[in-house]
């Protein structure tokens, strides 16, 4: 089953009042109205795209170290993961099927690093509780979020539901009273920093599959980037080994491929991108 199919079934049952939640049918209007409302706002058309570089960020792991961008991109490619927190069961389920995919992914050579706006204790809770083998980096205020074009506001009607029917109150859980968070989205950016793949979402149900043999648009299938994956070894020294992920080849030329928002089958939106080719090192 994929990643897409569990949170269809999720949502079905959570949207039925099942357990666990056991959810209130009143809850389920208002959080449809806060989706169609950010996909209508166009928020998407601001994310950053493929040919665009990645902006450079050092955030802090859940143990308070400081892990650079810029670093591990002299290591090789990354792939990051923007997500919501802890408390949102679709980032949970999309944060274990990148670890289930993990080990092999691992040996082709990129780093993983999912970004999320919440604590640093509440990053230890979500690796604890979904067995998870990589780091998560807090990104206070979602300012990386947003220099990726990603953050946005929560609406006042979605404010009190979170806060005072859920007792989620993001203020606590992400340490600001700023009530942001980021569109779900990966991006692959390559060595020399440009952004080599983009996928963004503003339907938190919708997450793209972590295989990267998956990733791309649906009717063009030669054109999915094969972006490794491997989680962040921030006191690594020295290059990896495998194969490496670059913007622009030997044996191929490296191409662009659209140049507007490209909409899957699925509903996820894939950006336009670079089409990269992955080289034996």
């Amino acid at each position: 089953m994929s990643l897409q199919d569990k949170l269809n079934a999720f949502k079905a049952n959570f949207e039925a009042g099942g357990p666990p939640y056991n959810a209130p049918a009143l809850i389920h209007e208002p959080m449809h109205r806060a989706t169609a409302e950010l996909i209508a706002s166009g928020a998407v058309d601001k994310a950053l795209r493929v040919g665009s570089t990645a902006p450079a960020f050092t955030l802090a792991d859940a143990e308070g170290r400081r892990v650079s961008s810029a670093d591990l991109l002299g290591e090789g490619p990354l792939v990051v993961t923007f997500y919501r927190g802890v408390w949102c069961p679709y980032c949970n389920m999309d944060l274990q099927a990148l670890q289930a995919v993990l080990p092999d992914l691992a040996a082709q050579g990129a780093r993983l690093v999912p970004v999320s706006p919440q604590i640093a204790a509440n990053s230890r809770r979500s690796m604890r509780e979904n067995k998870l083998d990589f780091p998560i980096l807090s990104d206070p205020r979602n300012d990386v979020a947003a220099a990726f074009g990603l953050r946005f506001k929560l609406p006042d009607y979605l404010i009190e539901l979170y806060r005072d029917v859920f007792k989620n109150d993001l203020a606590l859980v992400n340490g600001e009273p700023s009530w942001t968070l980021p569109m779900p989205a990966r991006y692959v950016i390559a060595p020399g920093g440009v952004i080599a793949y983009a996928e963004v979402n503003p339907d938190y149900t919708r997450r793209p599959d972590p295989s990267p043999a998956r990733q791309g648009c649906d009717h063009a299938p030669r054109d999915r980037g094969s972006a490794p994956f491997r989680h962040p070894r921030p006191h690594r020294q020295g290059r990896p080994g495998g194969a490496r992920l670059r913007a622009r080849g030997v044996r191929r030329p490296t191409r662009i491929v659209g140049g507007a928002a490209c909409p899957r089958a699925d509903g996820i939106v894939v950006l336009p991108r670079i089409v990269v080719t992955l080289l034996q090192a």
